[in-house]
């Protein structure tokens, strides 16, 4: 499976909403809309002006013409105790549900730990059900103990996460003790 690399800075409207069309059919609960999906994937880039390296981008592989498995990152200034700390933020990462089963989950989440593994981010930063732990843990993540906060909201003490289990890639390296400030919302 060749996985495509499509930095959202230059994300087209057919692009976003090739994509957009199977985030819905991966969250058919989710109050989004194909349209607001889409909006989404347009505005990860559209006010970046940091480093190339770091620009957000999504991942995928088609079939067929059509996208059947999809991940992102975003790069995310956070606070820790040891400073401000540039992360990969792991986000939109599904499989068409006719297609599970193939490993393309594993193929579209190692590309984008691949930004990891190359040293443009020191970590990856992903919020995940308990029941997609293992496989995380399997690609080498663990759980992130720290509580995690947005000092920009209002509350700043409630995770800015909705999924319990938040974990980073890779499981080794020097990660912050105490508290970690997400400074916006979850994704």
């Amino acid at each position: 499976m060749q996985v495509e690399t499509l930095d959202s800075r230059t994300l087209t409207e057919d692009q976003a909403t090739e994509i957009a069309k199977l985030l819905v059919r991966v969250w058919p609960k989710s109050a989004k809309t194909l349209a607001d999906r889409r909006d989404q994937l347009l505005a990860m880039g559209r006010n970046y002006a940091g480093p190339k390296a770091q620009a957000p981008r999504s991942y995928i592989i088609c079939e067929n013409d059509e996208v059947i498995a999809h991940s992102a990152i975003l790069p995310r200034t956070i606070g820790t105790t040891a400073g401000d700390l540039v992360i990969a933020g792991l986000t939109r990462v599904g499989t068409a549900p006719e297609q599970r089963g193939r490993g393309l989950g594993e193929i579209i989440v190692r590309a984008a730990f691949a930004a990891v593994d190359a040293g443009t981010f020191p970590f990856a930063l992903f919020q995940t059900t308990g029941v997609v732990r293992p496989f995380y843990e399997k690609l080498g993540a663990t759980m992130v103990e720290n509580p995690i906060i947005n000092s920009l909201e209002h509350d700043a003490h409630g995770s800015p996460f909705w999924d319990k289990e938040i974990m980073r890639y890779p499981s080794k390296g020097s990660w912050p003790k105490g508290e970690i400030d997400l400074r916006g919302p979850g994704y």
